[in-house]
């Protein structure tokens, strides 16, 4: 009779036993993962651009770093010019940061935001004269699921030049 009684007092002990054992610790907040980091996602993917209907290159946009960034990478259609951006938001000042370098020895650094439903990044570097000249490209999802570049440059930010006006086709949803 005893150790019936020892053995019901210590049943609700080897219960709360059980229940103490340790738990995984809650996953951390994935970093990048708010709605501003997301913003450009629609740009991601492998895509045939063209300009007035004809062909001019190849674009592949990948998130990379934990998808905190990213990364395109760009061949002309006859394959003699190619380039490469990285972009990121920088939650620090609230704005889009692209870096874009290609095989001309180009650097252009842009920074903005989405803007009813575009993505405009802009910035100023030399011309060619070297006079300072601004670039701005807006990225515009389409409701067919493509994409609209525009790239536009300016010597004072009023008067436009049209630089490249391009459609992305998701590459194999070529007409």
């Amino acid at each position: 009779m005893k150790a019936l009684i020892a053995l019901a007092l210590l049943a609700p002990l080897l219960v709360l036993a059980q229940d103490e054992t340790p738990q995984p610790p809650l996953a951390a907040p994935k970093p990048c993962s708010s709605e501003q980091h997301r913003q450009f996602d629609f740009w991601v993917g492998t895509w045939e651009v063209t300009q007035n209907g004809q062909p001019t290159g190849r674009n592949h946009i990948e998130l990379v770093h934990g998808d905190c960034a990213l990364a395109e990478h760009w061949v002309s259609a006859g394959g003699n010019f190619s380039g490469a951006s990285l972009n990121i938001y920088d939650q620090a000042n609230d704005k889009w940061h692209q870096t874009w370098v290609d095989t001309g020895g180009t650097l252009l650094e842009l920074n903005g935001g989405l803007e009813d439903g575009s993505m405009v990044l802009s910035g100023a570097r030399p011309g060619p004269d070297g006079a300072e000249v601004i670039n701005r490209i807006s990225w515009t999802p389409n409701t067919d699921g493509s994409v609209r570049q525009l790239w536009e440059s300016s010597p004072d930010g009023e008067t436009w030049t049209v630089a490249f006006d391009g459609l992305y086709i998701r590459a194999g949803q070529a007409e």
